[in-house]
This record gives C-alpha cells, sequence and structure tokens, in this order.
C-alpha cells in the first residue's frame, strides 16, 4: 500500500506537540550526521582543514568525538570506530554558501591528498543551479560540497 502521509489534522496535532506554531517552519530535516572513523586523527585533521571554506569549524571536542559546525552548534560529527566490521560508504553533503567556497571545499581537499570522485560543476540533472564537487575523505567516504544557489 502506498504511503500517503498522515491527514493534515495529524500533522497538525504533531507539529503542535513539538513546540511548533502553525506559521512556522522547520528548515531542514537533520539535526545532526556522526560518522565512525577508522582514523580519527587522519579524519580530524582532513575535516579540520576542508570546512573551513565552508564556514564549518571544529566546535566541541570529547577526544574520542570531535563535533563540527558554525559556532555556537556542532552538526557533524567524527568519532574513532566502535562498532561493526568492514567498511560501509556513507555520503555527506556539506551546504556551501557560494560556488567559491565548493572550489576552495575541493581545492583544500586535494591538497590534503582526498581522492577526486567529480570535480565542481554544474549537475544539471539535480537541478538547474546544483552546484557540487565530491572527494573521499580518508576514511573512503562519499565527501561533498554543494551550493544551490545562481552564480
Amino acid at each position: 500500500m502506498p504511503y500517503r502521509g498522515s491527514s493534515k489534522l495529524v500533522r497538525s496535532q504533531r507539529a503542535s506537540a513539538a513546540g511548533v506554531k502553525p506559521d512556522e517552519t522547520i528548515a531542514g530535516v537533520l539535526d545532526h550526521v556522526s560518522m565512525q572513523c577508522t582514523d580519527l586523527v587522519a579524519s580530524a585533521a582532513f575535516y579540520d582543514v576542508v570546512l573551513q571554506p565552508l564556514g564549518g569549524q571544529r566546535i566541541m571536542d570529547f577526544g574520542n568525538t570531535i563535533g563540527y559546525g558554525s559556532p555556537p552548534r556542532a552538526d557533524f560529527w567524527i568519532g574513532a570506530q566502535t562498532t561493526g566490521e568492514g567498511f560501509r560508504e556513507s555520503h555527506i553533503a556539506f551546504t556551501a554558501p557560494s560556488r567559491a567556497a565548493v572550489r576552495a571545499f575541493f581545492d583544500v581537499a586535494v591538497a590534503e591528498g582526498a581522492a577526486v570522485l567529480h570535480p565542481p560543476r554544474l549537475w544539471p540533472e539535480y537541478h538547474e543551479t546544483y552546484y557540487g564537487a565530491f572527494v573521499r575523505d580518508p576514511d573512503g567516504n562519499n565527501v561533498e560540497a554543494v551550493c544551490h544557489l545562481p552564480d
């Protein structure tokens, strides 16, 4: 049976229970993302520099877990691998404020030794102003910087 969503009344009741007023919108669907790293030191060194062109920085450091974001909030976390075996690729796309920031992210990542998946370019198959670059982080994850604004 296809999902048809809940009724407007039920959605309104859920939003109200969550403290959202009827005329307010909640931006995005993610609160935070966390990835386990096989080499936390190498991953931290990578993210310390590649997130700078996007306005991100290290916000919290608990030794075995590090949070990045825009002050005061950390919304991207990395930590030492503690569960599971083997590798399962993850994909994370970071918001870039401009196409120049996408290019700077890419340049820094490549200078840090990241493997290039896709250099910066328009991706019209996603939408007409989708501008992104894709690299692999030290654990082999697919990491992207994307700007949705026109040039």
